[in-house]
């Protein structure tokens, strides 16, 4: 993320693109979006630009050497200070703060302009009417930068301004690429946290156009900022989820994070790579209580491969997943609808089946054995980075990562129980140990194991 001596600026808002043409003819239509987006850039370094601090009665006119309607702030505001200042309206806000936790350093801000202009009197115009089209969308302007938390207000706006400039250069270049006749693709924005030095980047791709078309343009991207070309960093499903705001499916993403690590004597973390979603008992109106852990297990899988963008199929129900297993010859057509058990060599069958992902299998003679299995497991996790799904006996649960010690051996699991039956707290979920780290003893000593390590594609 983002480090704590710093601040993520965003602003968001709509800007109308309209543009009349008098031909359909292609240099024609170039010349006069061209010449839309050049207004709409001087529209931008205008005066009559004005930023709204979301949660607050704070406007600020960017382009007016920093006006601001507030008498707390001035040009040599820091953004530390906006931020407390959106903080405490925030907190004044709602009736009561139920979750405690750490503030996010994001100052959110509406884009607006003022539509109040000197009224000019003139005589009446007759226009001659000829055959006319045109083109009007909306540009769904974002627009984030990070500064430090001591930069003052005038350097961060015009570091915004700067930003929000640049972004409407790029919504016009993919625009003009992916125009067909008069219709406009919309250009969109999207944030990526890339490895460091690189940090939070932005990427204008166009609305409609799917990421396997998109391929060439990724490349080029991957190049630009010296990416490898087997790892999916820039598609839609991986773009940057700010913490201020909440996903909608419902699911929590990567509970794991909010847990303290055990600290082993010359041990280290080997965890999974990436954003996944908890799925259990009891979820999406079924009742899988008592035989659907497997299946919980294999969609918190599949949910880790849709959300790092290596696939873009949902994550698959219960029937899906077991008409999976009779397309593939593994169950007879009596076993759609049915309550019965999937173990590792299942999941790894439907991975294959519904999204072309291939799994090792590990096989433990009995649950003693696992307390041994650091450096295979290490390795995994630090290769790889998927999550893994682990069966024995009449149990399956999930494996996040291990802590360990190739000194001692010692040994601890980090282990996301699919059998958790409540709502999506995510308190009770890491208080109560439904994700938390196990030692050796959680398994059943004597019971056998299979263990599916599921492959990450080599994929840019």
């Amino acid at each position: 993320m983002v480090v704590s001596d710093s601040i993520i600026l965003r602003v968001k808002g709509p800007l109308e693109l309209k543009c009349q043409l008098d031909s359909t003819k292609v240099p024609h239509i170039q010349s006069m979006i061209n010449k839309t987006f050049e207004a709409l850039c001087s529209k931008v370094k205008s005066d009559s630009l004005v930023l709204n601090v979301c949660n607050s009665p704070v406007f600020i006119w960017p382009n007016k050497d920093v006006f601001a309607k507030s008498d707390n702030i001035t040009a040599n505001t820091s953004c530390m200070d906006l931020l407390h200042f959106q903080t405490d309206q925030e907190s004044t806000s709602k009736k009561s703060g139920k979750k405690k936790g750490k503030k996010n350093s994001i100052i959110n801000m509406n884009l607006m302009t003022e539509v109040t202009e000197p009224v000019l009197s003139s005589a009446p115009v007759l226009h001659r009417s000829t055959k006319h089209h045109f083109i009007h969308t909306i540009l769904p302007m974002d627009c984030v930068v990070t500064v430090p938390i001591d930069e003052t207000l005038k350097v961060a706006c015009g570091r915004l301004m700067g930003a929000l400039s640049s972004q409407l250069c790029e919504m016009q270049t993919v625009t003009l690429q992916h125009m067909k006749e008069t219709v406009v693709l919309v250009p969109q924005a999207f944030h990526f946290l890339l490895p460091e030095p690189t940090g939070l980047v932005t990427v204008i791709y166009p609305a409609g156009v799917p990421d396997s078309q998109l391929d060439v343009v990724r490349k080029e991207l991957h190049h630009r900022f010296e990416l490898p070309d087997d790892k999916p960093y820039l598609k839609r499903a991986n773009a940057f989820h700010f913490p201020d705001e909440p996903y909608k499916d419902g699911y929590l993403r990567t509970p794991h994070v909010n847990l303290n690590h055990p600290t082993l004597e010359n041990g280290k973390l080997y965890l999974v790579q990436g954003v996944y979603c908890y799925h259990h008992y009891m979820q999406d109106h079924m009742d899988d209580n008592g035989w659907g852990c497997a299946y919980r297990s294999l969609q918190t899988i599949c949910s880790w491969f849709l959300c790092q963008g290596y696939v873009e199929q949902a994550v698959p129900n219960h029937k899906e997943i077991q008409e999976a297993l009779v397309a593939v010859g593994d169950k007879q057509n009596n076993f759609v609808g049915s309550r019965q058990w999937i173990g590792s060599i299942e999941v790894q069958a439907v991975l294959n089946q519904l999204l072309g992902v291939t799994s090792k299998i590990m096989f433990v003679s009995q649950g003693s054995e696992l307390a041994s299995k650091g450096r295979e497991l290490a390795n995994h996790f630090l290769e790889e980075g998927t999550p893994v799904m682990i069966g024995g006996g009449v149990l399956a649960h999930t494996i996040l990562g291990v802590s360990w010690s190739e000194t001692s051996g010692q040994i601890r699991f980090l282990i996301l129980d699919p059998h958790y039956t409540g709502a999506e707290d995510l308190q009770v979920i890491t208080d109560k140990g439904w994700c938390g780290w196990k030692g050796p003893e959680f398994w059943d000593q004597n019971a056998y194991y299979n263990l599916c390590l599921p492959l990450r594609p080599k994929t840019i």
